[in-house]
């Protein structure tokens, strides 16, 4: 190795993108070998951890480098799965990938990494580490790709150990060295679907671990439009799957999930997407991380702006933060924001930079104080 060059241990899904992490390593001369971790095992055909690690392997002889295989199971089941499950029990929908960052991958990962001697950790994340006078998480240049939202709840020490090879590169460009590498994965499809677990039936797979309770749906005035199948299945702004039909005197827009009423286990449905119901000024969050410290407005103005993401893959919008009495973050927007959602996480950015984040505890309305939490009675 030259001089500047590390021993890194590559996170290899058997995908592209880390497969093609690894590669942007090897080219800069480092020291490189991959651990691959199977954090799921079912024995059904959507599983497909077994296939993954065969696509690893085939990737780590191709490029002639090591493959160490760990498997983290009952740590994921323990630190991810459990809350994930919590979160649904509570009637919020939360985001396993987030909490799979923080816990498996910069986590015990990062532990087994240094156990095997490795200096620094990869992945194939799409973003952009900053290490200047402190680290910094930055987003990834490809927009349409950028995974800073899921790395929030990272810390910058975890930060300082890592490498994201594929942080200034388009999705595009990656596949294309992929190709040209001659690596089978070059198209292979990106995961989706929870966290190690994959694509799947949802309501079949989160009816092995809860019980729903089947009820009603009703308008915000009460009226009956037809049967769920429990409230656990279905998150504010869902449109998909909601079997009701055309009704007399009815128009002919779609219906949307606006909130939940659990006290009576009634889904509480709207039609149309700019139904006011579904829009919301603000939010509550309970305890934010930050990936370095607080921001210096915060701690001596009481409130700072920035700008906010609710959900991946949407536009950062400016808004107003401050403290709220119980603890967590207090956001107010420029503009109304649709389908705020308990359970998901309020991620903050100036520019480039996230700032951090925290799980978004209640949505507000003045004018509709239904969506408050997501669950109102009628």
């Amino acid at each position: 190795m030259g001089p500047g060059c590390k021993k890194i241990i590559v996170a290899l899904s058997g995908g592209v993108d880390s497969a093609v992490a690894a590669i942007q390593l090897i080219r800069a001369g480092h020291d490189v070998a991959a651990l691959h971790m199977t954090n799921w095992e079912d024995d059904d055909s959507y599983c497909t951890a077994a296939t993954d690690l065969q696509d690893a392997r085939k990737i780590c002889h191709d490029l002639g480098i090591p493959l160490h295989h760990v498997n983290f199971t009952a740590d994921y089941r323990e630190q991810v799965f459990t809350e994930f499950l919590a979160e649904y029990s509570r009637g919020r929908t939360p985001n396993p990938d987030v909490l799979c960052n923080r816990e498996i991958k910069f986590g015990v990962f990062l532990d087994y990494a240094h156990r095997l001697g490795g200096e620094l950790i990869a992945t194939g994340h799409y973003a952009r580490i900053d290490n200047g006078q402190q680290t910094r998480l930055l987003k990834g240049i490809d927009g349409n790709k950028d995974q800073s939202y899921f790395l929030h709840q990272v810390g910058a020490k975890a930060f300082e150990q890592t490498i994201f090879p594929l942080g200034a590169m388009e999705k595009s460009a990656v596949r294309r060295i992929a190709h040209e590498y001659g690596l089978s994965v070059y198209d292979k499809q990106d995961s989706t679907g929870i966290c190690f677990i994959g694509e799947r039936p949802f309501r079949e797979f989160l009816g092995r671990f809860l019980s729903g309770e089947p009820g009603e749906s009703v308008t915000p005035e009460g009226r009956s439009v037809g049967k769920h199948d429990g409230l656990m299945y279905y998150t504010l702004g869902q449109r998909q799957g909601l079997g009701i039909g055309g009704l007399a005197a009815g128009s002919n827009e779609p219906w949307f999930v606006a909130a939940k009423d659990e006290a009576r286990n009634k889904l509480i449905v709207v039609q149309g997407r700019d139904h006011p119901l579904l829009w919301s000024e603000g939010l509550v969050t309970s305890t934010p991380h930050w990936i370095n410290d607080e921001p210096a407005e915060l701690t001596n103005q009481a409130s700072f702006r920035c700008a906010v993401k609710t959900r991946y893959r949407q536009q950062d919008v400016p808004c107003l933060v401050s403290r709220h009495t119980s603890g967590g973050l207090q956001v107010e927007f420029d503009t109304p924001q649709w389908a705020v959602t308990p359970g998901q996480y309020a991620v903050f950015y100036t520019g480039d930079e996230c700032l951090g984040g925290g799980p978004i505890d209640s949505a507000r309305s003045e004018k509709n104080p239904v969506v408050a939490t997501g669950r109102a009675p009628l």
